[in-house]
């Protein structure tokens, strides 16, 4: 590779935005990599411009950067990604993407009822846990934290009196 066509770390953090200590962060993850020079200095190929912007627009829906460099290092000669890598990757990550939409969305619903910690301190809780049933499922707010497939629709709604009926199959 011509070092003409090679970057300086501080032109790629120019050009993409990042910060020299996330390219340096990314690189000891193996996301991106870079040659050193005689003088120790890291030196990009102008694709790995591409490749953050990858990896910025996964991390920005919410894709871990682990499941990212799994995807990245599953590509062929390490290559950058192109449109085709993008289709396939994005359709196998539909799936966990829904999942995390459909708990955003159980949040937003019930934000207004309860601040999501568990600790039933308001005087009507959306997400009220009678006997303490969901703590058998572990740590924390459950019914904010993981799905609960047991539910036809959201989890707490409440009964006549402010309390929540008793969790489907606690």
């Amino acid at each position: 590779m011509s070092q003409n066509s090679e970057l300086t770390v501080g032109q790629v953090s120019a050009r993409s935005g990042v910060a020299v200590s996330a390219l340096h962060f990314y690189e000891a993850k193996g996301l991106i990599r870079s040659r050193r020079t005689a003088g120790n200095q890291r030196r990009y190929s102008r694709d790995t411009l591409r490749r953050i912007a990858f990896i910025r627009v996964s991390q920005r829906v919410g894709i871990p950067l682990k499941t990212i460099q799994r995807a990245l290092s599953a590509l062929p000669d390490e290559r950058t990604p192109n449109r085709e890598d993008w289709a396939r990757l994005s359709a196998l990550w539909r799936s966990e993407l829904d999942d995390r939409i459909r708990q955003l969305q159980r949040l937003r619903d019930g934000l207004t009822d309860c601040i999501g910690c568990g600790c039933l301190s308001l005087d009507r809780c959306a997400l009220a846990n009678p006997g303490d049933v969901l703590a058998s499922q572990g740590p924390g707010s459950r019914l904010m934290v993981a799905p609960r497939r047991d539910c036809v629709q959201p989890c707490g709604d409440g009964d006549e009196d402010g309390r929540e009926a008793e969790a489907v199959g606690a």
